[in-house]
């Protein structure tokens, strides 16, 4: 049976922005893209698991606060140093004007 989980309505994330949800003590980050589409990641940096909810978000890049590590959120792969593994991505849908994530249980 599917885990899809109500993150929050589609509002509350400005367009090239992102905000961080938990869910079960693990951290989340949903962002709100440049063409009016939504996608999801793990919260914390892969390099020193930082929060990524106050990183600058460009294009479809976010950028870590800390040590300015760079990720493709669409697809969680990291854009060089100092990151080198990669962002886990989740499955979002939108319903009724709700961002809704997909989690493994």
């Amino acid at each position: 049976m599917p885990n899809w989980i109500d993150a929050c309505a589609c509002d509350a994330i400005d367009e090239e922005d992102l905000i961080g949800f938990e869910h079960d003590g693990h951290a989340y980050a949903l962002y709100h893209g440049p063409d009016n589409d939504y996608f999801a990641t793990d919260g914390n940096c892969t390099h020193e698991q930082v929060r990524l909810e106050d990183g600058l978000v460009m294009d479809y890049i976010v950028e870590c606060p800390k040590h300015n590590g760079r990720f493709d959120y669409r697809t969680g792969e990291a854009q060089g140093a100092p990151v080198c593994v990669n962002l886990k991505t989740y499955p979002v849908k939108v319903e009724n004007g709700r961002i809704w994530i997909y989690l493994p249980r």
